[in-house]
């Protein structure tokens, strides 16, 4: 799978299109032949880990929903591994008997619980050579010849790449680590990030941040609550 070029002309909705189609599979007759595949895969007898990618705090939807897949019976026999990240490295301890405690009060059950401390690591020269073939056609570096904003959007300048090279950094440290951790997992559930308020992310970068993540394992679900809260605390 890989992104392919767009005219510059159809602007920024096409590179979105673009974007999101070679995501969700490629072309459409592909996809309605795939979706009743899809659809069956949660109705048969499932073996393997559900596994949560839970990142950021998103009121818990990230967390809820694999573990209401997870109390079907199609998918009562596979155990729920929850991954999160760890602020201190040095505390990780202390850090995973928190999140056990809270996991708890939210009467969620799991099998496994990881404090992940290395996320802010420098991605390998494989990964990075992977996003720099993923970007290659929209890659733009002459920004100054554009006459419009969404001609300009439709690219990705070296300017942009500099201004988000701590969240691309981060990002494709994440695929490393679910590729890692999560490869033989049945189903990956992670927290899909968004791109900040105050800081410009063009629409083809933003989607190969996501790319990247979505094909890290064989069957990744990219959940983002809206910061209000669907589970129950009990003290």
């Amino acid at each position: 799978m890989s992104f392919v070029d767009v005219d510059s002309r159809r602007g920024i909705g096409a590179v979105v299109n673009a974007a999101v189609g070679l995501a969700a599979g490629g072309r459409a007759a592909a996809r309605r032949a795939s979706s009743f595949t899809c659809v069956d895969q949660f109705t048969r007898r499932q073996s393997g880990t559900v596994d949560v990618w839970w990142i950021y705090d998103d009121g818990g939807l990230t967390l809820l929903l694999p573990y209401i897949l997870s109390i079907r019976r199609a998918w009562a026999s596979c155990p729920l591994r929850v991954f999160t990240l760890a602020n201190k490295q040095t505390e990780l301890e202390l850090e995973e008997r928190n999140m056990a405690s809270l996991l708890s009060k939210f009467r969620i059950d799991y099998s496994a619980l990881k404090m992940v401390a290395d996320i802010t690591r420098r991605p390998r020269d494989s990964t990075l050579a992977y996003f720099d073939t993923l970007i290659a056609p929209f890659r733009d570096k002459n920004s100054n010849s554009h006459t419009n904003d969404a001609e300009s959007n439709a690219y990705i300048t070296d300017e942009d790449l500099m201004a988000a090279c701590d969240r691309t950094y981060r990002h494709l440290r994440l695929r490393e680590l679910i590729s890692e951790q999560s490869s033989g997992a049945r189903l990956v559930c992670v927290t899909l990030p968004m791109p900040r308020r105050r800081a410009f992310v063009p629409p083809p970068l933003y989607h190969a941040w996501l790319h990247a993540i979505a094909t890290a394992g064989e069957r990744v679900l990219l959940v983002r609550g809206n910061h209000a809260a669907v589970l129950t605390f009990y003290s």
